[in-house]
């Protein structure tokens, strides 16, 4: 690892100074600080100078768009001890079994294992309740707005529509109802400061061209073992498959390894974009979650701003990441 990371910082030293943009994206908020999709964590994420801040999106027994990473509340919220006997069959939660006036009972936590209730990131915000709530998507738009509007600043927002093949077996369209409150709060167009992402590709394709959403769309790809969808993640990464993407989205979310081969160039998937001209915008760097090849995380970044040439990240520590990217512009001439 030693000399791949001399190699790495070799290769750095190597390239030609060019001028660069990477917008930073929150995500979850500043999750690196506080509990995920927590308001006070989409507060501070809009403080550090976050050009976006995302929103997962599931939906509530009454159909209400709320922001939440998983399905199921058992990670993030008190769900078990407030309604120990409203887990289904396999012993989880699910936000959908809620109404959204129960959900708004729940507290927010760090995010735990929902089996051991150990934090998944023992350095982070510690296991506390401090009467946080599962906010809609509805009250962080305005939360976002309203500081826009005092600060001056125009972060724009990044939702994630989570599951939506599940969502309608369990009779429920939550792609409409996300763009539904999108275009109410004035998210309508091409050009509006908002992304929206999604797995599943069949989805994306079915808000460009059935619902027709003119905003921005950006195919998140994983790696089918994860099971995020029905989407062949292989047959994406291809020349082919990120043709098929520049034909209903802007831009591409990977997972970070996929755009790197031996950690040292970019990898093919990289070149396919480009030549698509679809932006890339890979996930998720943290501080606390290092690859073993990097010394560093302004490292690990690096790389992906000079080498990779990524156009934005998605990560849980906004504030580090925008201090280095100010570091990485001051050293350009």
């Amino acid at each position: 690892m030693r000399l791949l990371s001399e190699c790495l910082r070799l290769t750095l030293l190597l390239l030609p100074a060019t001028s660069f943009a990477l917008d930073v994206i929150a995500h979850r908020g500043a999750s690196g600080q506080l509990p995920e999709h927590s308001l006070v964590a989409v507060a501070y994420a809009h403080a550090t100078g976050s050009d976006y801040i995302e929103q997962d999106v599931v939906l509530s027994r009454d159909g209400i768009p709320i922001v939440l990473h998983d399905i199921h509340l058992d990670a993030t919220t008190d769900v078990a001890s407030k309604y120990p006997k409203r887990a289904r069959a396999d012993g989880r939660f699910y936000a959908i079994d809620f109404d959204l006036a129960e959900l708004k009972t729940l507290e927010l936590n760090e995010r735990v294992n929902h089996q051991t209730k150990q934090r998944v990131y023992p350095t982070r915000f510690p296991l506390m309740q401090l009467g946080l709530r599962i906010p809609t998507l509805a009250e962080e738009i305005q939360l976002i707005q309203g500081l826009n509007q005092s600060t001056g600043m125009a972060v724009g927002i990044y939702p994630e529509i989570k599951a939506p093949d599940w969502h309608r077996s369990q009779g429920q369209d939550i792609s409409a109802k996300v763009l539904a409150v999108l275009a109410h709060y004035g998210y309508t167009e091409r050009h509006h400061a908002v992304y929206l992402q999604c797995f599943d590709a069949n989805e994306l394709q079915r808000i460009r061209h059935k619902l027709g959403s003119k905003l921005k769309l950006v195919q998140l790809i994983g790696e089918n073992s994860w099971q995020e969808s029905t989407t062949n993640y292989d047959w994406l990464k291809s020349a082919q498959g990120i043709s098929d993407i520049a034909s209903y989205a802007d831009g591409i979310g990977p997972w970070w390894p996929q755009l790197l081969d031996n950690h040292q160039q970019p990898s093919s998937l990289v070149n396919y974009a480009r030549d698509q001209q679809l932006i890339i915008h890979p996930y998720t760097f943290r501080t606390d979650q290092l690859p073993e090849w990097a010394d560093s995380y302004q490292q690990w970044l690096e790389v992906f701003v000079s080498v990779v040439k990524v156009d934005g990240v998605f990560t849980d520590f906004p504030k580090r990441t925008i201090q280095i990217r100010q570091q990485i512009k001051a050293a350009k001439p």
